[in-house]
């Protein structure tokens, strides 16, 4: 994965943020991709065929002691990177995740889909 701002979602999610710093992305190289960006985990990679697929996603709880952690906001985001051995099935940039979800929670229940 390379040195951006991640967060992590799913069927779960986590904050998991690091140095807003553009690295190199396994699907776009060096491309900016703007902010409302993801990676994605091992079960949602399938070799690279989810590269530039977008997904929109919603905040449904928590998976750890914050209370309320939605913001009851949905977004769309752009899949530009592997995240390998996540514990989530996507892990957002930390900009995207705090339209769905206080950053303290840190790990959040999703639902999402695949934008047509």
């Amino acid at each position: 994965m390379s040195e951006l701002g991640w967060a992590t979602i799913a069927v779960v999610a986590r904050d998991c943020t690091g140095k807003v710093v553009y690295g190199s992305s396994a699907c776009f190289g060096n491309q900016d991709q703007g902010k409302m960006i993801a990676a994605a985990g091992d079960a949602l990679w399938d070799n690279g065929t989810v590269c530039g697929k977008m997904f929109t996603m919603t905040c449904t709880g928590p998976r750890n002691p914050v209370p309320h952690p939605c913001t009851g906001k949905s977004l769309t985001v752009k899949i530009i990177d592997h995240c390998p051995r996540c514990p989530s099935t996507i892990d957002l940039f930390k900009e995207a995740f705090t339209i769905i979800a206080n950053p303290v929670a840190g790990v959040i229940n999703v639902d999402y889909k695949q934008y047509a």
